[in-house]
């Protein structure tokens, strides 16, 4: 069987784009994702803030996923989660590894919403070591959100993204005490909204041309070094826990096979395209990239 539309993800542009393409006349529709369950990381997000563009009304990332997750379950889509997709060949062929085994399947259209991850720790040139008790913050997003794990007592942010500045706020109010969150620019980076319910409401300091310049401890971090950038000043300040909110990157690597340019027949959509911040424009991408791909899959897929 040759599937019409093979979508990557299954996140809000993953099952926009699945849905969109089979209302759009493909027949043979298949959403694979390497997570069990719909919705990629909008079920770990239990903040509001989600849905009032398409929904018009306030919602969880958990239950934005869900209402979407209701309807791609009531669509004649197939799913294959718990699926990593391995490869995609310029001969329109992927290989995929699930709960059965490897598998080789072949479509005509290919929809990427495989969305974006996290810049790391690594990524910095950071002396110190590298204990325990260091965290990205959708892995703090994660842990605390889905499994209900304590990360720590008295926290550092360094970025001042959403999902760190949303962590933030979280950390307060579960009895933590956040230090500082650190950033490099001279203003915070996450949303005007983020920024005013997690920072101002919270009393939370952030400390604008900043950076941490070491990290301390053996074992388990004990303290960061911060630096002015101005003046280049530093302190210690202790802590147990560092979470890191230092950017995404979108998540390309299953097209590097196809070379530079993409063929005609690779779409995409949401965070693996472009970093998006809100989710409901992921969404309509998704849309969009759903509904192109099921008219190129029947105009072209056949011959190619």
């Amino acid at each position: 069987m040759t599937w019409d539309v093979l979508v990557v993800g299954a996140g809000a542009a993953g099952m926009a784009a699945a849905l969109s393409a089979r209302e759009a006349g493909a027949n043979a529709v298949l959403l694979a994702d390497r997570s069990t369950r719909l919705g990629g990381v909008l079920p770990q997000c239990l903040h509001t803030g989600f849905g009032m563009g398409i929904f018009r009304r306030e919602m969880t990332g958990a239950d934005y996923a869900a209402r979407w997750a209701d309807m791609v379950r009531a669509a004649p889509i197939a799913l294959c989660l718990d699926t990593t997709v391995l490869s995609v060949s310029p001969d329109r062929r992927a290989l995929l590894s699930g709960r059965s085994g490897v598998e080789e399947i072949s479509f005509k259209a290919l929809v990427l919403a495989a969305g974006c991850r996290e810049i790391p720790i690594g990524a910095l040139a950071l002396p110190g070591t590298r204990p325990a008790g260091i965290f990205t913050a959708g892995q703090a997003q994660r842990m605390v959100n889905l499994q209900g794990l304590s990360l720590g007592r008295r926290i550092v942010i360094l970025g001042s993204g959403d999902v760190g500045l949303i962590m933030a706020r979280q950390f307060t109010l579960a009895g933590c005490t956040v230090e500082a969150v650190v950033e490099q620019r001279d203003r915070c980076g996450g949303l005007p909204r983020n920024y005013h319910q997690c920072i101002q409401a919270c009393g939370i300091p952030l400390l604008t041309r900043s950076t941490v310049s070491c990290i301390h401890g053996e074992g388990r971090i004990c303290g960061v070094t911060i630096r002015q950038l101005d003046s280049g000043t530093e302190r210690f300040q202790p802590c147990d826990t560092l979470v890191t909110a230092l950017g995404m990157v979108p998540e390309r690597e299953l097209l590097r096979p196809l070379g530079e340019q993409l063929p005609p027949w690779v779409f995409l959509c949401g965070n693996c395209r472009s970093i998006h911040r809100t989710v409901d424009t992921v969404s309509r991408q998704g849309a969009e990239a759903g509904r192109e791909a099921a008219g190129w899959a029947l105009r072209f897929g056949e011959a190619g």
